[in-house]
């Protein structure tokens, strides 16, 4: 009873690690429980008397768990199984904007916004968890290689192709906090008045917009690309503007929209060099009711 009790004490020290290793490589809150839910049970199995090294134990435990759960996934879409219609917006970190609760703020230590999980969602599931253990974690190659069965030059080679890939395509967003919410607040009002010159003003001319209604409604999700595309869409959201309230989404300035205190949508801004470069909408109900919207209690 009392190796038990220690071993879950240790697990517990771990957990803030664990889950932002296992969200940065599932891209869902719930699916990263699930996978330290699954690596608890693994540890509690195992006899760990020799291990020297429990962090980069239960670190590699996860990583395997994940990449099951990345390759299950992976053979669901290539069978038509649960598949998603349309574009697809990762499960975001929803927080009051006015700060990170202590749990949100250990799970984007390393500022992960939902532009780079777009991105990553697009990767295979070997070079996602190289690109992700090395880059992030700073995991070597050597421990790296046992995991996707590669050899250590193999497993670098999986994160620098996965690196070129991000590079090419994500884009960072402003560190200043303020000046995020200014530009997001200036589109939001732009939306409520119907003004499409002001919603220009606040575009990037190749602003990408992606929203995610899930799989209830087909040809309801959608990408929409370039300002002018972008802002006429914004126009259509002009009657649920003024239910938008502030918050946090993967630690930058966004909005959930709950008419009558209902959510209909979560959207995250990556907003560069005070322009709007890109607007991540999921509106899928199903996967709203599972996300955590304490901000909606205020």
């Amino acid at each position: 009873m009392e190796e038990h009790e220690s071993l879950a004490a240790r697990f517990e020290e771990n957990r803030s690690h664990l889950r932002a290793v296992a969200y940065r490589m599932l891209g869902s809150p719930g699916e990263a429980d699930d996978a330290l839910q699954e690596a608890w049970l693994r540890l509690d199995r195992s006899d760990t008397s020799r291990v020297k090294n429990l962090s980069g134990w239960l670190t590699t435990v996860v990583a395997r768990v994940c990449l099951d759960m990345l390759r299950s996934r992976e053979s669901r879409r290539e069978a038509g199984e649960n598949e998603p219609i349309g574009t697809y917006v990762p499960d975001p970190i929803v927080s009051r904007d006015d700060g990170f609760d202590p749990e949100h703020e250990a799970l984007l230590a390393d500022s992960i916004g939902l532009a780079l999980l777009v991105v990553l969602e697009k990767l295979s599931p070997a070079e996602r968890l190289a690109f992700v253990l090395h880059d992030t974690f700073a995991v070597p190659f050597e421990e790296i290689a046992p995991i996707v069965d590669r050899s250590p030059v193999a497993a670098r080679q999986l994160a620098s192709r996965a690196r070129r890939r991000v590079r090419g395509a994500a884009t960072s967003p402003d560190a200043d906090p303020v000046l995020q919410r200014e530009v997001v607040d200036a589109f939001l009002a732009a939306s409520r008045s119907g003004d499409f010159d002001a919603l220009l003003a606040v575009l990037h001319s190749e602003v990408v917009l992606r929203a995610d209604r899930g799989a209830t409604v087909t040809g309801a999700s959608r990408e929409v690309r370039g300002a002018p595309a972008v802002a006429e869409q914004a126009l259509t959201f002009s009657r649920f503007a003024e239910f938008a309230r502030p918050a946090l989404v993967n630690g930058a300035a966004g909005v959930v929209v709950a008419p009558r205190g209902m959510p209909y949508s979560v959207m995250g801004f990556t907003v560069t060099r005070g322009k709007i470069v890109g607007i991540y909408i999921l509106a899928d109900p199903e996967r709203l009711r599972r996300l955590d919207l304490a901000v909606l209690d205020e």
